[in-house]
């Protein structure tokens, strides 16, 4: 009797994504904005996690005791919170866990704070005004045992690096960001913090953090005053 035709093998089955397999839990979320604690959950979410493995902390004292209730696979942590500054929390996750992967993710971009931030154990920091597809890509990387650095951050670095007059937590109070730039042009036209985030897209919060940084950078205490700095230097049309 012929053999009808070969029964074709079984097909393999497709090995499961690396998120299936790979996304460590629980995930610490430090952040006290509304709309960027939105933002980390959806982009946690496409990446497979559901909503019992991330714990969401506002404050430090809140982060504390999600802390000492549970250990953590990966924490997100912010550095201006409304009861203080993250990086004392950051060197009490990286005592506590050595191991762990720390990304701070900040509207902060001066080299003081993002030097101490690194020292105190964060494994990467990116700015928050990047899109989701930049933070996806920070955070992919934290997943998959990377230590991404924003790019604005590392170029600061690597100037740090090769100018042996500059010491670490200096500050250069004649360079701005492009973003911290784009806002002062907004307040020398008169806008307030909120017409200023309204019309950026951005959070209010987000705002205020990037006009002290403008302070610092020009050593003044003043929207006026920061203006007049930044003309002075050539900053300002």
């Amino acid at each position: 009797m012929p053999l009808g035709p070969a029964a074709a093998p079984p097909r393999p089955q497709a090995a499961p994504e690396w998120r299936e397999a790979l996304l460590p839990a629980p995930v610490l979320v430090v952040e006290d904005e509304p709309l960027m604690q939105r933002r980390i959950h959806t982009l946690l979410t496409q990446f497979g996690y559901e909503a019992d493995a991330l714990v969401f902390a506002g404050t430090i004292a809140q982060a504390q005791a999600c802390i000492a209730a549970q250990p953590h696979a990966l924490a997100l942590v912010d550095i201006e919170l409304p009861d203080g500054n993250g990086v004392s929390l950051i060197e009490q996750l990286r005592a506590d866990d050595p191991a762990l992967s720390i990304l701070v993710i900040s509207a902060w971009s001066t080299e003081d704070v993002i030097l101490t931030a690194l020292r105190a154990g964060a494994t990467g920091y990116v700015l928050k005004e990047r899109d989701d597809i930049e933070l996806s890509l920070a955070i992919r990387s934290v997943l998959r045992g990377g230590a991404p650095i924003d790019p604005f951050i590392a170029s600061r670095i690597l100037e740090l690096l090769h100018s042996p007059a500059t010491t670490p937590g200096h500050v250069d109070a004649d360079v701005l960001s492009r973003r911290e730039g784009e806002i002062l042009q907004l307040v020398a036209q008169g806008l307030t913090n909120r017409e200023i985030a309204e019309q950026l897209f951005l959070s209010k919060h987000t705002v205020e953090c990037h006009i002290k940084h403008i302070y610092q950078k020009l050593a003044v205490s003043s929207r006026t005053k920061a203006v007049f700095a930044a003309r002075s230097r050539g900053l300002l049309a």
